[in-house]
């Protein structure tokens, strides 16, 4: 299944599998560039995901008087 085809989670999960391999340091430097490349990728695809995510929670923002509302998200950090 390639990064594109993964919910949100399954793409999460693979990326903390990719770190916890590449502290251990037990990959070849093959094996690295490869996973960096598969992490960057998963990355990539949750951020579309978070993204759409987003939009469609804009989209659904209603007013008092029910009239559809655009309200900016506010990103906690």
């Amino acid at each position: 299944m390639n990064a594109k085809n993964k919910t949100f989670e399954q793409s999460m999960t693979r990326l903390e599998e990719i770190v916890r391999t590449m502290e251990r340091g037990e990959a070849s430097l093959e094996e690295s560039l490869k996973l960096f490349q598969e992490g960057t990728e998963l990355i990539r695809c949750c951020g579309k995901i978070l993204e759409d995510a987003e939009l469609q929670v804009k989209k659904i923002m209603t007013a008092p008087d029910g009239t559809p509302v655009e309200v900016e998200f506010e990103h906690e950090l």
